[in-house]
């Protein structure tokens, strides 16, 4: 049997071939940016200020993820240089994206005035859907797969249509074989963090920046568990404790009838992507313990946003605030005492 793959190129202009690929990264981060420009209205932020922030982001994040992958595997293109380039071949990760991006973000925010804890929280759940969406991408290239399975296990036990099973068929050049859908896997748990995400930040509780935190916490936990099903995944020679630490931590998905996917010992013996998901989780747990504990975020996540930057005869009020009573100071401008003792509004 040898379903057909997807073609890759969409249609073509002239000579310049249209990827799949690229459009789905764009849609992705079309779709975050809805996201987040719905939720910065509340706050009364302005959709260009996203826009802008996409415009920057974007890029930066693609150039983060490909440096990331490149540095990880550039024997593959020492030789070819000009193929650092082909992006739409494949090849970004996502750890990349985050790091390229959070940095664009830490310039932007700060040249316009917007604290930074604030306007990543506004963000989290437009990153998780842009990387949602995106691994469709790593679907109709056929990359970022499993290990291979019986197509009894995809059709009778995940029951997936058609089109997933016979695009999970991959000719890696040694076989040909039904591969575990690893993007179907990170997709669907993206998805369920992004409900998670919007559940939580109407949570009275929740400070500055630990919705963003909480991103980053359960984004690190599906990666942890999905990404040694992969047999493409980044790797180095770690030492044997942190080999049987991560091995270990993994071994529940064993008891669930999962197996790892092949890594050649040559190439290393830890995937970096599974070990940095670890200790990111990790330090988004501590970080959030020690700033409650110190008092650090004063602010709540349903406090208005205000920039440094703007008048605050210019400065919008989220959404519903022209109808909440406002408090008067006794000696307040507005409010202010006669010498007869009769108030005078000014």
């Amino acid at each position: 049997m040898f379903p057909l793959a997807l073609d890759p190129i969409v249609f073509s202009v002239g000579s310049i071939p249209v990827h799949w690929y690229g459009l789905i990264l764009g849609f992705g981060a079309l779709v975050g940016l809805f996201l987040v420009i719905r939720e910065g209205r509340r706050y009364g932020i302005p959709q260009e200020f996203f826009m802008d922030m996409l415009l920057l982001g974007f890029p930066s994040a693609i150039v983060g993820a490909r440096i990331y992958y490149v540095a990880f595997k550039w024997n593959e293109y020492k030789d070819n240089p000009l193929d650092v380039f082909k992006i739409w071949n494949g090849g970004i990760a996502i750890f990349g994206a985050l790091i390229g991006a959070i940095i664009c973000g830490i310039i932007y925010f700060r040249y316009k005035g917007y604290p930074f804890w604030r306007i990543i929280d506004i963000c989290a759940p437009g990153l998780l859907a842009g990387q949602m969406i995106g691994r469709w991408g790593n679907f109709i290239n056929q990359e970022a797969y499993g290990r291979v399975v019986e197509e009894s296990f995809l059709r009778d036990k995940l029951h997936l249509p058609d089109f997933i099973v016979n695009q999970m068929y991959i000719n890696d050049g040694l076989s040909e074989a039904f591969r575990h859908p690893t993007f179907l896997y990170e997709s669907l748990w993206s998805l369920i963090g992004i409900l998670l995400l919007l559940v939580l930040r109407r949570q009275r509780f929740l400070r500055a920046g630990e919705l963003f935190l909480s991103y980053f916490i359960w984004y690190s936990i599906g990666r942890f568990f999905i990404e040694p099903l992969r047999t493409d995944s980044l790797a180095f020679n770690g030492s044997s404790g942190v080999e049987a630490l991560v091995n270990g931590l993994w071994s529940p998905m064993k008891w669930l009838g999962f197996e790892q996917g092949y890594l050649d010992p040559a190439y290393g013996n830890v995937r970096i992507s599974q070990l940095l998901s670890l200790l990111i989780a990790i330090a988004a747990i501590v970080l959030i313990i020690i700033r409650r504990v110190s008092g650090q975020p004063k602010a709540h996540y349903s406090d208005p946003i205000i920039s440094s930057k703007t008048p605050a005869s210019d400065t919008l009020m989220p959404e519903g605030a022209e109808n909440t009573p406002r408090k008067v100071l006794p000696n307040s401008p507005s409010e202010t005492k006669q010498p007869d003792g009769e108030d005078k509004k000014e």
